[in-house]
């Protein structure tokens, strides 16, 4: 047994068995003592030479809250004034229905991996009708699953425990820098890429897209327009929705996509875009001018029939009073549409993946594609070029080009 140097602490017995302190310092640079306890002698030794090895690489807090306090303090005071207010609001969802009812007790200091572990295996298991009362919160006449004792086994899916656990790994990754612990357990467990992840992030063949837009504009869809800019540019329903007339040139082309449009919570608020990439002038294909311009026509309409309701908001996509649309309103119409025109269920996401095929099939030149997907290298765009559409396909398409000119 190697002999104590001086200041470096003591084990002593005690009533319940034996405690021991080391000298510490915490992130304020004052020295004090930590305690450590435990039933035998060994054990008590074995937690004093743990504590004493990372007393040795740096401070130790002195105070360590739970994760439910930690998480509180850092979605206010960290998360709140540096990120996007759409992730906050995720990163406060997830912490209140997923993190704090099952490890929130739990110290900084003494959460383990093995927790993590059994902690998301728990979410794979409970139904979330029943820990959140959504059926018992309807009309008793409306009540059909977990209040009448019939679980419907509403259980999370992959995708969203991997979600789960990066906002832990997110806040405990601020404990780390904090200095209130020295690892961060989330970080170290790996979730295996399952089946259910890539059956979700699928998207559409360039017939089945082609398919989708011609029921949209035979149906005479306000929203086509819009279906055609996710399709061939590859737009995020939030860039969609907050385009505006004055970023779009349509004699030279171009579009500048710098703002998007989102829903937090109570409120619609139209903020930049993730990054200064985002900003760069996107090349407009014909189909997509065409589009644009079919879209100048339709708004001009709505605002001659609204006269003095009409609201100036400078947006591209508006309602038929000029007002922003709702982003889980157009979600639902683009729903409609694929119902109507009987193509396989992907979300506005998943329909945006099949922009380089569409882009392909309209003839687009490949360092134009290139521009417009964002990709840093020529070779990512030529490898989603490699699905080369029917002669069949591109003619159609050409002639639903042709069919929105003057």
């Amino acid at each position: 047994m190697s002999r104590r140097r001086s200041g470096e602490g003591s084990i002593y017995p005690v009533k319940d068995g034996y405690r021991g302190y080391v000298w510490c310092t915490n992130p304020a640079g004052e020295r004090y003592r930590k305690y450590v306890k435990g039933k035998t002698y060994e054990d008590t030794r074995a937690a004093w030479l743990k504590l004493r090895d990372t007393a040795s690489r740096g401070p130790v807090a002195s105070d360590v809250p739970s994760l439910e306090k930690f998480i509180s303090y850092w979605l206010e005071e960290i998360a709140r004034p540096n990120l996007a207010p759409k992730t906050c609001e995720k990163y406060e969802l997830f912490s209140r229905l997923h993190i704090i009812p099952h490890l929130g007790a739990k110290r900084l200091d003494k959460l383990q991996v093995r927790d993590i572990r059994q902690w998301l295996k728990k979410l794979s298991r409970i139904c979330q009708c029943c820990a959140q009362g959504k059926d018992a919160s309807r009309p008793e006449e409306k009540r059909r699953c977990c209040a009448l004792g019939k679980c419907c086994h509403q259980t999370l899916s992959a995708e969203t425990r991997k979600d789960a656990r990066n906002v832990l790994r997110a806040a405990l990754t601020c404990a780390v820098e904090e200095q209130l612990i020295t690892q961060n357990c989330a970080a170290i467990v790996r979730l295996p890429n399952r089946r259910e992840l890539r059956r979700r992030r699928q998207s559409w063949t360039v017939d089945e897209a082609r398919r989708f837009l011609e029921s949209a504009r035979s149906d005479d869809d306000v929203l086509y327009p819009a279906y055609v800019l996710v399709l061939v540019l590859g737009l995020r329903k939030g860039e969609l929705l907050g385009l505006t007339w004055e970023l779009a040139d349509l004699d030279r082309a171009e579009i500048y996509v710098s703002e998007q449009l989102q829903r937090v919570g109570r409120q619609l608020l139209r903020r930049e875009t993730k990054t200064e990439a985002s900003e760069a002038p996107l090349p407009l294909p014909d189909l997509c001018v065409a589009a644009l311009k079919l879209r100048r026509q339709q708004q001009d309409v709505d605002r001659e029939r609204a006269a003095g309701a009409w609201i100036d908001t400078g947006l591209v996509f508006t309602t038929r009073h000029g007002t922003p649309i709702e982003p889980r309103n157009f979600s639902r119409s683009f729903d409609r549409r694929i119902t109507r025109t009987g193509v396989p269920r992907i979300t506005v996401h998943g329909a945006r993946k099949s922009c380089g095929s569409m882009l392909a099939a309209l003839d687009v030149h490949p360092r134009v594609a290139m521009q417009i997907l964002r990709h840093s290298k020529s070779a990512i765009t030529m490898e989603i070029y490699t699905e080369v559409p029917s002669a069949a396909t591109r003619a159609a398409l050409r002639k639903l080009a042709r069919r929105l000119g003057p």
